[in-house]
């Protein structure tokens, strides 16, 4: 717990402000892939009928949870509040597709997947440690207060 804190106080007294636009921009482009895993629930409702029962219903609430992370997730890192709650809570989704998802397709073509998941992945780790930052909600009610 007390590296924890460490890297927290850490995170809180070394945030430049610039790095706050790129906070917000990882937040709309969570927002923005949220919404493209809805609009393509498709696929998945093909490869639930090819599955049994008690898969085809892990398949449906494993997607269901990932668009409800990638939205909820990316609004609230786009706002700054609860920064680093839903950086961790995204972070197995990023990994599982940056390890197991984008690297079964051909990472060389033109434009891949898989270096919007890197990239959003680094993103998360990065806000992970770092935090909200000054242009937050988080920061303003602070100071408000």
């Amino acid at each position: 717990m007390k590296l924890l804190t460490k890297i927290q106080h850490w995170g809180d007294c070394h945030h430049p402000k610039w790095l706050d636009y790129f906070r917000i921009a990882l937040g709309i482009v969570l927002i923005w892939k949220g919404l493209a895993f809805a609009a393509n629930l498709g696929a998945f409702t093909k490869l639930m009928m090819d599955s049994m029962l008690g898969t085809a219903v892990c398949i449906s609430i494993l997607a269901h949870l990932i668009i409800i992370l990638h939205i909820a997730g990316g609004f609230f890192i786009a706002i700054g509040s609860y920064t680093r709650l839903f950086c961790l809570l995204n972070l197995p989704v990023l990994l599982v597709a940056v390890l197991f998802v984008n690297v079964q397709q051909s990472y060389l073509k033109p434009y891949s997947e898989y270096w919007l998941s890197v990239s959003v992945l680094l993103g998360l780790v990065c806000f992970l440690i770092e935090g909200n930052g000054v242009l937050s909600v988080e920061q303003k009610s602070e100071a408000v207060a």
